[in-house]
């Protein structure tokens, strides 16, 4: 019987950390420490609960999510989203059944019409 693996709690935060374009230094000081302390936090295979909801909440993510985090899932929902064919049939093969440029040019001669009304307008106005 396999042994279950332990998760790695300070590679989860590193890695949504990263994910999220966040540098340790910039994790440090939204926590209030130095990038030395978030470089070790991102070692330790454990973290103490109050540390983590800290580090969840600056992260904007569920505590949940910094203790089950797992790169396979990651690439699971990835891979799914952009597998699906739905989604490539809506935006790979997308063939407007009208010219673009005629609807540019009904727009100019929509907003050139009301423009001229307008004129109009200001003209009768400024008349009277």
């Amino acid at each position: 019987m396999e042994k279950p693996t332990k998760k790695h709690i300070g590679k989860n935060i590193s890695r949504i950390r990263e994910m999220k374009g966040m540098k340790q230094t910039t994790l440090a000081e939204l926590l209030g420490i130095s990038q030395q302390q978030v470089s070790m936090l991102e070692n330790s295979e454990e973290v103490e609960d109050s540390k983590l909801v800290a580090v969840a909440e600056v992260l904007e993510v569920p505590v949940q999510a910094l203790k089950e985090y797992s790169d396979e899932k990651v690439l699971n929902i990835i891979t799914s989203t952009f597998n699906d064919s739905a989604t490539l049939n809506n935006m790979g093969n997308y063939h407007p059944t009208f010219n673009p440029l005629d609807k540019v040019v009904e727009l100019y001669e929509r907003l050139l019409a009301a423009e001229k009304e307008k004129m109009a307008m200001l003209e009768k106005m400024m008349g009277k």
